[in-house]
C-alpha cells in the first residue's frame, strides 16, 4: 500500500459509516470548516454567515479567514448546526452511523472528540465537484498523489491529513460506537469576544431547541 492509500481508505470508511458519497480528510476540523466556507464563498458570493453565539471560537475565525462577515445568533443546538446560509454543517461533536445531513458536513478528530486520532478533520459531501475542489485545495492545489506542478491551476493550502493519522483513524473505526451520544460542551458567548467586533453584525433573534 502506498503511503497516501491509507488516507483514501480512511476517507472511504468514514464516508460509508456516515452515509455520504465522499469524504475528504484534512489536518484539523478547523480546516474542514475553512475549506468548506471558502468553497461556498467562491461559488455563491455571499458576504455574511450566521453562527451560533455559543460554539468553538475557531468557527467564526475561519469564516473571517474565508473573507466573510459574521452574525451571531442566540440559538440552541445539539450535535450539528448549519453555518447559514451556506450548506455547511459543523458536526464536530457528533460521530455516529448515518450522521451525514447533506451539504458540506465537517468533522473533527481532535484529542477530545469521539473518534480520537489526536488531530484531524474531514468534509463529508455528496457533491463530486466540492469533493474534488477541497481535495486539491488541501494540498496546495495539487491532485495527490500523482500530479505535475505545471498543471496546478488553483491556489491552495497545506491542510492535508498525514498517512500516520489516517492509519490511526482507520484502526479506531473498528471500535467506534454505532450510536454514540453527542458530546456536550459549555461554550462561552462569542458575542463578548473583542476580536470579532469589527467583523460582526448584531442579531436580535433568540431561538431554542427542545
Amino acid at each position: 500500500m502506498k503511503s497516501f492509500d491509507v488516507v483514501a481508505a480512511f476517507e472511504t470508511a468514514v464516508a460509508e459509516f456516515a452515509g455520504a458519497r465522499y469524504g475528504v480528510a484534512v489536518n484539523t476540523g478547523t480546516s474542514a470548516i475553512f475549506l468548506s466556507l471558502k468553497y461556498c464563498a467562491e461559488r455563491e458570493g455571499r458576504k455574511r454567515v450566521t453562527i451560533p453565539a455559543r460554539t468553538f471560537i475557531s468557527v467564526p475565525m475561519q469564516a473571517i479567514h474565508a473573507g466573510l462577515d459574521i452574525e451571531f445568533e442566540d440559538v440552541g443546538w445539539k450535535g450539528v448546526y448549519q453555518i447559514k446560509p451556506y450548506p455547511v454543517f459543523d458536526g464536530a461533536v457528533r460521530f455516529r452511523r448515518g450522521m451525514y445531513e447533506g451539504g458540506l458536513h465537517c468533522l473533527s478528530f481532535q484529542a477530545r472528540k469521539l473518534l480520537n486520532i489526536g488531530e484531524g478533520g474531514m468534509v463529508l459531501t455528496n457533491d463530486a465537484d466540492a469533493a474534488d475542489w477541497i481535495r486539491r485545495a488541501r494540498y496546495s492545489g495539487r491532485g495527490a498523489p500523482t500530479y505535475r506542478i505545471e498543471d496546478v491551476d488553483m491556489i491552495g493550502w497545506q491542510m492535508y491529513m498525514t498517512p500516520e493519522k489516517a492509519a490511526r483513524g482507520l484502526h479506531l473505526m473498528e471500535y467506534v460506537k454505532e450510536r454514540a451520544r453527542d458530546q456536550v460542551n459549555e461554550y462561552p458567548d462569542l458575542r463578548e469576544v473583542k476580536a470579532f467586533e469589527p467583523y460582526r453584525t448584531v442579531s436580535n433573534r433568540t431561538l431554542r431547541v427542545a
